[in-house]
């Protein structure tokens, strides 16, 4: 049998921080790219804003001023949960925002006979909003005892790279039906179209400027073809995407910044709303069919004729919380389930902020805070709870700054346009489809991070290939049963009489993460876990548990204001 190799003779030796970002999590660019790249986060955060409220709301018997009220709520709380994230969680360049792990309890509680009895729709909504308000509230205790308590920090110490992987890739893969769902793309074609022949000029252009085989020879069909229309459609970040090894264009800069590589996704959005935009004033949409036009024009969102110059929102301004045990435990199981989500999405975080993994007692700190965050989502009434930003994870690796300052800006975004309402409408007007074909590009990025932490195990162990690959393909298959038996039956799989029991099941279900973790981590702490700890990756894992492990903890994980003093790290 062949020896191994020296660790000198591997082409690509694991390594614990991720290379070829130009501003990890604790350096800065300057102040003006600084602004951009948070102005270009804030962008990307309104897709989750104002989607979730879009389909809550109209299903609570709200109408479009109540719709822009909860989006200016949810966008004011996010900004102050990513502050309160950023500087006294795990301090990782996060965006803390809306989640679509609890649509399956907050609609349970939207079609509660006692509420859908009320026969005026405005009370109705507000009756409705109190229920998800009380829900939150009692709900977020979860995550607030579990991060305080130090529990979280104990149950990760379960946690190996080996089943880390599957947990962090599906945070990315787990959210391919948002890529292209089918509700947001119907009958785009102009847009799509628009997209296609944008794609074949620049890259064309770029393919001149570098001096590379122009490429745009192989496209034509691709443009012409309708049954393809989609797949250019996706394209639109990619159009625009550049690599600091591999650019078209890496001598495009603006006073030494690299303007294609740090603002891709500003550029791109700019033009395709610019020309939706177009479409919907010369008349392109008119004769279409109303769900084409809901979607794809730029005016259908009512936005800004229902948005106040100036509202700030505050806590219980929907009217006092009512609380209701069965909508509680539903919630309970959506919390949970985001708590698992925002781990893997932290240590994804970590990694394309090239920082170390946060150590346990900081990942427990950081699910505090964030339950702290949910416990502020029912005080405001945001009408939904709040995860990490897997998409602004992505926007990290796209644009390679992982400046925790970055972050920090476009919180500050959130919180002054929640509050110019007429402003905030304005950019939230961005058709759906747009932020869809991002999301192609950055749950992928997300995704291939957790591929990377396969770098640190063995995988010419068979019990490692067993473990990744029944945990990816149940982290798939299960969620997508539950998403298609409740698409057709109209409820999940769970349908009891116990209302509670059937959220909680469905919500835990309908998650990939969740089922990966449950999986994963299952099989990899059971399954001659002591004769293979050298396989699952944990010589290297083992020294980023404890704070003082690893020497580069404290620069990265350490509190501001000598907080430390007050609540010293394990």
């Amino acid at each position: 049998m062949a020896a191994d190799p020296k660790p000198e003779e591997i082409s690509h030796p694991p390594m614990d921080q991720l290379q070829g970002l130009e501003y990890c999590i604790d350096s800065n660019p300057s102040w003006g790219e600084a602004i951009g790249l948070g102005f270009q986060h804030y962008i990307l955060a309104l897709g989750t804003a104002v989607m979730i409220p879009s389909f809550l709301v109209p299903l609570m018997g709200g109408n479009h001023g109540d719709k822009v009220r909860v989006v200016q709520t949810l966008l004011f709380v996010e900004g102050i949960n990513t502050l309160l994230q950023t500087l006294f969680g795990t301090r990782l360049p996060t965006v803390i925002g809306g989640s679509y792990a609890f649509m399956v309890p907050i609609i349970s509680i939207i079609h509660d006979p006692s509420l859908m009895r009320i026969p005026d729709d405005h009370l109705r909504f507000l009756s409705t909003m109190r229920a998800v308000q009380g829900a939150l509230i009692v709900s977020s205790s979860i995550q607030i005892i579990l991060g305080y308590s130090q529990l979280w920090a104990i149950c990760s110490r379960f946690f190996s790279p080996l089943g880390m992987v599957p947990v962090i890739a599906l945070v990315g893969f787990g959210l391919f039906d948002r890529g292209f769902p089918v509700e947001y793309l119907s009958d785009c074609y102009a847009i799509r179209l628009f997209l296609c022949e944008s794609i074949s000029g620049c890259t064309v252009c770029r393919n001149w400027l570098s001096h590379a085989y122009p490429i745009r020879n192989l496209l034509p069909g691709v443009t012409a073809n309708p049954n393809v229309k989609n797949f250019c459609y996706s394209l639109n970040l990619l159009a625009s995407q550049t690599n600091t090894h591999h650019m078209y264009l890496k001598n495009f800069q603006t006073k030494q910044v690299p303007i294609l590589e740090r603002f891709a996704l500003l550029l791109s959005i700019t033009v395709i709303w610019a020309y939706a935009h177009l479409l919907t004033a010369s008349g392109a949409y008119k004769h279409r069919p109303e769900i084409t036009q809901k979607n794809c024009r730029t005016d259908q969102a009512y936005l800004i004729s229902s948005a106040p110059w100036i509202k700030i929102p505050y806590p219980l301004q929907w009217g006092a919380p009512t609380f209701d045990a069965g909508h509680c435990f539903g919630m309970m199981a959506a919390v949970f389930v985001s708590l698992i989500e925002s781990t893997g999405a932290y240590k994804a975080a970590s990694r394309l902020a090239s920082a170390t993994p946060p150590p346990a007692h900081v990942l427990s700190r950081g699910i505090g805070w964030q339950g702290i965050g949910i416990l502020l989502d029912g005080l405001f009434g945001t009408m939904t709870g709040s995860t990490v930003s897997v998409e602004n994870i992505g926007l990290l690796g796209s644009t390679r700054v992982g400046s925790r300052r970055v972050i920090q800006i476009s919180a500050g975004f959130m919180i002054f346009f929640s509050i110019l309402g007429k402003f905030g409408a304005l950019f939230a007007s961005i058709p759906f489809p747009i932020f869809a074909a991002v999301y192609c590009v950055l749950f992928g990025l997300v995704a291939s991070v957790g591929l990377s932490f396969l770098q640190f195990t063995n995988m010419n162990s068979m019990r490692n290939l067993f473990i990744t690959g029944v945990a990816f393909f149940l982290g798939l298959s299960v969620p997508g049963y539950f998403r298609e038996y409740t698409t057709k039956a109209y409820h999940g799989p769970a349908h009891t009489r116990a209302g509670w029991f059937n959220d909680y099941l469905n919500t835990i279900f309908f998650s990939s993460p969740t089922v990966a973790l449950i999986v994963a981590v299952f099989l990899d702490n059971t399954l001659d876990y002591k004769e293979s700890a050298r396989d699952r990756g944990m010589p290297w894992w083992v020294k980023f548990r404890t704070f003082k492990g690893d020497s580069r903890n404290e620069e990265f994980y350490t509190l501001p204001f000598n907080l430390d003093r007050f609540f010293p790290p394990s």
